[in-house]
């Protein structure tokens, strides 16, 4: 039997042609993979993280490969550099099209009794403040343009407190009540939200957890995919999330976690 062919309008479900896309944590992980995976089916690239060479060497890589991408540090953490990004996109690419709030942080590792309250405001600050600042910022470009995707990256933590990570996994399932927030209340201006939440995925903000064995094995022993993911199986679903292909979706928390929370 022949395969049905493709149509035109199923191949254009996650063309990006003509978006434009913001991604924090961008210069390594699963930021990095985001952005070139978008680049790679047509949207117009801001990298962003917090040292500029790390995203101007990115972007530029981009670039080589065909892709069009600019770099435009900013701490997440100062919502004067946050209101910089947006602008310089918009001075550069002309309006936003999609978010991706990547970005993180985790300071401490081990009993909430040792996250004193600078670490705590600093998670709460990365973690669930600045993607809200983020979003409040690009709404009016959004909407403006018809409507946008802004995806969460969650965790998840979110849903089950890791070992080590208690505050973290506050931070995470704030993350993913504000996703629904936003989903409910930017809706009727076309801007959908979703967010992903990741197991454990190898990257090096991760490397707490898969460098123990024992903690690796907590992790992994029992799950349905008895691994580590890797930031090449989380991208996917962002490209899903940021096109045509998921136009009904928003508000929902995407799982990719090998069946950690079965």
């Amino acid at each position: 039997m022949t395969p049905q062919s493709v149509s035109a309008a199923e191949q254009s479900l996650f063309d990006l042609s003509g978006k434009v896309a913001i991604v924090t944590g961008a210069s390594k992980g699963i930021g990095e993979d985001i952005a070139r995976l978008y680049a790679r089916f047509g949207a117009k690239i801001v990298v962003s993280s917090r040292k500029q060479d790390a995203c101007d060497e990115l972007a530029s890589d981009i670039r080589a490969q065909g892709g069009d991408a600019t770099g435009i540090a900013a701490h997440v953490g100062d919502m004067d550099q946050l209101a910089q990004l947006v602008n310089k996109t918009i001075a550069t690419y002309g309006g936003i099209d999609i978010l991706v709030n990547n970005a993180a942080s985790n300071p401490v590792f081990g009993p909430s009794l040792d996250c004193d309250g600078s670490a705590f405001d600093k998670i709460m600050q990365a973690n669930v403040k600045a993607p809200f600042e983020l979003s409040k910022l690009c709404y009016p470009s959004m909407k403006a343009r018809g409507g946008g995707s802004i995806i969460m990256m969650s965790s998840i933590a979110g849903d089950t407190p890791d070992p080590g990570l208690g505050i973290y996994s506050v931070s995470k399932a704030s993350l993913n009540m504000l996703t629904k927030v936003l989903a409910k209340e930017w809706g009727p201006d076309g801007i959908r939200v979703n967010a992903i939440a990741p197991g454990l995925i190898k990257t090096k903000f991760s490397q707490a957890l898969w460098q123990n064995e024992k903690i690796l094995d907590h992790f992994t022993q029992r799950l349905p995919i008895a691994r580590m993911g890797t930031t090449d199986e989380i991208s996917p679903l962002a490209l899903f999330l940021a096109s045509s292909a998921s136009s009904y979706s928003t508000g929902s928390i995407f799982y990719a976690d090998g069946g950690t929370v079965i």
